[in-house]
């Protein structure tokens, strides 16, 4: 067994394990994954916070990627894992004294230096990128390339600097790529060509067209690439996105107007045509109603009246000559969504529905992957070996199922920090049951948080469901408390978050409460170590409203696993609140409370979801639990 093992001086050397101690549990992740890349297996591991899993894979990867050729894909979503994997090579380099190259990737859109590019949508970006190359209408693509496939001789050498450099983050190469007006994306595929480690987002390998796309230009094999993927409890619902697409009545009407502004009137009885058949198929729909549809309620009767293969032709062709003018084209958004509609029938669901918004209600036809290993099943299952990891990767054969990972080895491991250091509270007192959901409700909640963070000796997190229950809570809680309130705002730029996040940290004396939402900005992936925050309390259960694509998604998994509600209702929502739970322990010194306020975190179909090395407590007694724990 792996747990009877222990690294001696030697081996830690051989696997470059880069810091003096090495924890017990740290210890095991280190030689499951040394062993899973030895044998070309593939790995699910459930860590928690403060394990060291970003050291205990990448040091093993590394070196059997440095050994026996190959290449390591470590792929996060979220900007701080890149540089904590960089410092992590960082210490590689200097303690081992080995020379290796390395590169970090972050989106094309957010490295290009052509002014004005960040507001426009990704698809419309790649588009406008291919357009100004192919015209040779930027600088800073034909300062970096003489070819398509070779550098000029002034990114030779500045990939020369680099190498010598690294590892650098991505802010590191674009500030040394901008001095020499070059293309830092460019430069970074130079990087990555003669990199043994490249950390990048999750669509680089698993995006449909970018992920082929992206491994050809580097020079890279998928055999010969150890995967490792973080925060993998993410990646079921970043693959459905990938795979899934949206036509609106707005994007139809706009694309109308850039039909008729660029010249290309013929096209506008095509897309009246369009918009008249999505009204047929809505007809009678009202604001918030939605219904199945099939591939030909929408595409026979489209075909009936035009070639469906030129039409799309067409609209790309004419979408090029519009981004030459203003960069996006809604035309191009319609030629996507006719190619995606064309699409497979199963492991996805076609949607008609009516939404609302300030002006007036549109119509949505959507086309939804509900099957996310019909995205990564091939890509996972034919790499060298795949690692995905999380903090919240429960249940792990839930994962396995869904990504369609085979030959693969499932491991659970305990929370690493003492027991003693955190209260789990279940406060079976309340509930956001969609049926009990009133005003009285509302104040019954609010004045159980108003009593719970007046006992908690600093700042205190709380997660709604939505912001709607935040809200109606918060017209009450807020009067109640003296402690200065903080409310998360939707969509909150990444300056924004962090301002509101520092703000709040300077309370952390007298104490400070965060309002916030449990898929929102400060759900996961925010650190508030020491003495930011005390206290974590999660308000019901972020279960996502019963609509089309949740009906849809539990009778597919009821189909292909017989777990449906599990697969497609439940797991899912108790996975995001365990993410939100995680914000208040991040190192093995943190003391704190989390709490769980909902009668229903005491029934046994949803109990059953907690860790199994957690100790719940369930008390009504809130007050004094939370008094004892801080010796108050």
């Amino acid at each position: 067994m792996v747990s009877g093992q222990v690294v001696s001086d030697i081996r830690k050397d051989e696997l470059l394990f880069p810091f003096p101690i090495l924890r017990d549990e740290q210890n095991k992740l280190l030689l499951l994954t040394d062993a899973a890349i030895q044998n070309k297996k593939n790995l699910i591991v459930h860590a928690p916070t403060g394990l060291g899993k970003t050291a205990a894979t990448l040091s093993p990867a590394l070196a059997a990627a440095i050994k026996n050729e190959l290449t390591v894909l470590f792929l996060t979503s979220r900007h701080t894992q890149h540089k904590i994997a960089i410092e992590t090579l960082k210490l590689i380099k200097e303690g081992h004294n080995k020379a290796f190259g390395s590169a970090s990737v972050i989106g094309k859109k957010w490295m290009c230096l052509q002014p004005g590019v960040e507001t426009l949508y990704n698809s419309d970006f790649v588009d406008y990128c291919r357009r100004l190359k192919e015209e040779k209408k930027c600088n800073f693509y034909t300062n970096a390339r003489k070819t398509q496939t070779k550098f000029s001789i002034g990114a030779s050498q500045l990939l020369k600097s680099i190498d010598d450099a690294g590892p650098l983050t991505t802010e590191e190469v674009i500030k040394y790529s901008q001095r020499e007006e070059m293309c830092p994306y460019e430069i970074s595929l130079g990087i990555a060509k003669g990199a043994k480690v490249i950390i990048t987002d999750y669509y680089y390998l698993f995006h449909p067209d970018i992920g082929d796309n992206f491994l050809t230009k580097i020079g890279k094999e998928l055999e010969k690439i150890i995967v490792i993927v973080d925060e993998a409890h993410n990646l079921p619902y970043r693959l459905k996105d990938l795979a899934s697409e949206y036509l609106t009545s707005i994007t139809i009407s706009r694309a109308m107007k850039e039909a008729k502004k660029y010249g290309y009137e013929q096209m506008n009885e095509i897309l009246q045509e369009i918009n008249e058949i999505m009204e047929k198929l809505a007809s009678g729909m009202k604001t918030g109603a939605e219904k199945l549809v099939t591939k030909d309620d929408f595409a026979k009767p489209l075909s009936t009246s035009y070639d469906y293969e030129q039409m799309i032709e067409d609209f790309e062709s004419m979408a090029d000559t519009v981004r030459e003018q203003q960069k996006q084209s809604y035309m191009g958004s319609i030629a996507r969504f006719l190619k995606m509609w064309q699409g497979d029938d199963s492991g996805f669901a076609r949607i008609i529905s009516i939404k609302q918004s300030t002006r007036e209600d549109y119509t949505v036809l959507s086309y939804r992957c509900l099957d996310p290993s019909i995205v990564c099943r091939d890509i996972i299952n034919n790499s060298h070996s795949t690692i995905l990891m999380s903090g919240t990767l429960l249940p792990t054969s839930m994962y396995k199922e869904l990504l369609g990972v085979e030959n693969c080895q499932e491991v659970v491991f305990k929370d690493p920090f003492p027991k003693t250091n955190r209260l789990n509270l279940i406060i079976p007192k309340t509930t956001t049951k969609y049926e009990a959901r009133n005003e009285e409700q509302y104040k019954k909640i609010s004045e159980t948080l108003f009593e719970i963070v007046e006992e908690i000796p600093g700042n205190s997190a709380i997660f709604f469901p939505s912001y709607n229950i935040r809200d109606q809570v918060s017209k009450y809680f807020s009067t109640k408390t003296s402690k200065t309130v903080f409310s998360e705002r939707a969509n909150l730029s990444k300056e924004e978050k962090q301002e509101l996040l520092d703000n709040f940290k300077s309370y952390k004396d007298i104490g400070a409460v965060l309002l916030a939402v449990a898929s929102g900005s400060f759900g996961e992936g925010i650190d508030l170590p020491g003495d930011l925050l005390k206290g974590v309390i999660v308000v019901g259960l972020p279960l996502n409203q019963p609509d089309l694509e949740t009906k849809s998604l539990i009778e597919y998994f009821d189909k292909k696993f017989k777990k449906g509600w599990d697969y497609g209702y439940l797991f899912p929502a108790f996975n995001k609140t365990l993410q939100n739970a995680g914000r208040c322990i991040r190192s093995e010194t943190d003391k704190g409370v989390i709490i769980f306020l909902d009668e229903r975190y005491v029934w046994s179909n949803y109990k059953r979801c907690f860790p199994e090395d957690w100790e719940m407590v369930v008390s009504n007694d809130y007050k004094n639990e939370i008094r004892k724990f801080f010796n108050l």
